[in-house]
């Protein structure tokens, strides 16, 4: 189940975390589901994190020169 997690887009991470959440929090779910559906959670958090960090890396920071030109710096 979580062996399909680091092929999946940061969005549809996100968007299936965000399922557990509301699911979680309905208070509907049978305890045993409940803490599979937490550890399924805790693993989509870790590959959204990651997947912000990775883009954060390759994000360059525009800034504009005195003159009005753009340059492009990259973010340490």
């Amino acid at each position: 189940m979580t062996g399909e997690i680091p092929t999946l887009s940061f969005e549809d991470a996100l968007a299936e975390l965000e399922r557990i959440v509301r699911n979680l929090e309905s208070g509907q779910m049978k305890l045993e589901e409940a803490i599979t559906s937490y550890e399924r959670g805790a693993a989509l958090r870790a590959h959204c994190e990651s997947k912000l960090r990775e883009a954060e890396e390759r994000v360059q920071v525009i800034v504009r020169r005195a003159d009005g030109a753009l340059d492009a710096k990259n973010v340490d």
